[in-house]
C-alpha cells in the first residue's frame, strides 16, 4: 500500500509486530462482539421456525393475550390462564358446522397422534362461536368424539366475540328470524398457537398438512 513508507533495512523491526498484533486484536474484538451479540440476541428473541413452513406463520414477536372465562364441556368455568405453562392450540367453530369444523378436528386429532408423546403437552382447544346452541352438553357429546382430550369451551356471543379480538375472530349467525334454530354461522378458520407465556405465537392455517403441524409443534415443544 503506498500509504505507509517502503520496508528498508533500517525500519525498527518492532513496527512490524507492533502491527500485526494491532490487527489480531482489532480482529479479536470483532469476533467478541459478534458472539456477545448473537448470544443478546438468542436470549431476547423468541424462538423462530424453519422459514417457509406451508401453513405456518409464526408472529414475531409473539403477542400477549388477556385472559378469559369461559364454561366448558363439562360445566367447569375455564380460563385461558389455566393452560400457563403450556402451548395450547385453539380453534373457534360450532357444532352444527357440516365442514370446517369437523375436519380442522379430525386433522388436529391426527397431529395429536403424529407428535407421539409430546402430544400430552400440547392442549387443544375448541371454542364455539355459537352459544346459543352449543351448549356444555352439546360440546361434551361432539368434542370429545375427535379426542378425549379435547376441550370444548363455550360463552355468550358477546363474551366470544370480545375475547376474539386479539386474534382477528370473525364470525356472523345467519340467522333469517330471531328464532330462527336452523341458521349456518361463517367463521374464521384459522387455527391459534398460545405459549406458554398466554401469547399469541403462531397462526395455522385451515387444512394444513397434518403432519407439517405435528412436526412444527413438536419443535416448540421441545424448544
Amino acid at each position: 500500500m503506498t500509504d505507509f513508507p517502503p520496508q528498508t533495512p533500517h525500519r525498527p523491526p518492532h513496527r512490524t509486530s507492533l502491527f500485526v498484533l494491532a490487527t489480531a486484536l482489532a480482529l479479536g474484538l470483532a469476533l467478541l462482539g459478534l458472539a456477545l451479540g448473537s448470544s443478546l440476541r438468542s436470549s431476547l428473541l423468541p424462538p423462530t421456525p424453519t422459514p417457509q413452513i406451508p401453513g405456518i406463520t409464526a408472529l414475531i414477536p409473539p403477542e400477549a393475550l388477556p385472559d378469559f372465562t369461559l364454561t366448558n364441556n363439562l360445566g367447569e368455568p375455564t380460563r385461558l390462564s389455566d393452560f400457563a405453562g403450556q402451548y395450547v392450540v385453539i380453534f373457534f367453530g360450532f357444532t352444527h358446522c357440516p365442514d370446517f369444523c369437523p375436519l380442522t378436528l379430525a386433522n388436529y386429532a391426527q397431529v395429536k397422534r403424529l407428535m407421539g408423546d409430546a402430544g400430552e403437552q400440547v392442549a387443544f382447544v375448541f371454542i364455539s362461536v355459537d352459544g346459543e346452541r352449543d351448549t356444555p352438553e352439546v360440546l361434551n357429546r361432539y368434542v370429545p368424539r375427535f379426542d378425549p382430550s379435547f376441550i370444548g369451551l363455550t360463552g355468550s356471543e358477546e363474551t366470544v366475540r370480545a375475547l376474539g379480538v386479539p386474534y382477528g375472530l370473525q364470525f356472523t349467525l345467519n340467522k333469517e328470524a330471531p328464532d330462527d334454530a336452523e341458521y349456518t354461522v361463517d367463521h374464521s378458520t384459522l387455527g391459534y398457537v398460545v405459549d406458554p407465556q398466554r401469547r399469541l405465537h403462531t397462526l395455522i392455517s385451515y387444512n394444513t398438512d397434518a403432519q407439517v403441524t405435528a412436526d412444527y409443534l413438536r419443535m416448540l415443544v421441545g424448544s
